[in-house]
């Protein structure tokens, strides 16, 4: 959802950077650093904030999350061609769940806010689950939720995390990538690659 229908990622890496700056860390290791947490649930990213911030991991959790519901008060951001794409697939009856790593509430709130919530008819969030990312269950709950196979739905991500969660499914899957670290190469997991969603289900025939 974050990257790949809304415009977030980049919200969020501000409100990172902003965050961190006081513990001391620069904008570009706070970017490096935030390159490696998309994709994980918010279980994950607090393990992980624990590890670089014993001391303050906490700190910066609740005050990185205001500080990105404050980014969002002046609306929440979409990709290119995310609404069109998503609505006209809705209209056509396509059977469509959102699979995130953000929270199920949170998740719902930002799609309402966009006007793309009724085109789904669930949201599997990081928290409604209990193996997040890259583990194949969110997606394996997303096709129960669709009522397909999972080697009847197709899977649209922008993290390798997610990627290799829809792969483990048993998804047709299409990688469209958003922010990564310079020069990082794509994960080779048999997925198809594309630049942008309109691409991605022009491709899957869709």
């Amino acid at each position: 959802m974050d990257g790949l229908l809304l415009d977030t990622e980049r919200v969020a890496l501000r409100a990172f950077q902003d965050v961190v700056a006081p513990f001391g860390m620069g904008a570009p290791e706070a970017e490096g650093l935030f390159l490696t947490l998309i994709g994980s649930s918010g279980g994950q990213t607090r393990a992980r904030l624990a590890e670089l911030f014993p001391d303050h991991a906490d700190t910066v959790d609740s005050r990185w999350n205001a500080c990105f519901a404050d980014h969002l008060e002046s609306g929440v951001p979409l990709r290119p061609g995310a609404f069109e794409t998503v609505t006209r697939l809705a209209r056509k009856g396509v059977a469509m769940a959102v699979v995130t790593s953000t929270g199920r509430d949170r998740a719902r709130h930002h799609l309402d806010r966009v006007g793309l919530l009724p085109a789904f008819v669930d949201v599997i969030g990081g928290d409604s689950v209990t193996s997040n990312k890259p583990h194949p269950e969110p997606y394996l709950k997303g096709a129960l939720a669709v009522a397909r196979d999972p080697a009847n739905c197709v899977a649209f991500e922008d993290s390798d995390t997610g990627t290799r969660a829809a792969v483990a499914a048993g998804c047709r899957v299409w990688q469209i990538p958003d922010l990564r670290p310079p020069g990082l190469a794509l994960p080779d997991l048999g997925q198809a690659v594309a630049t942008t969603l309109v691409e991605a289900v022009e491709a899957a025939g869709l």
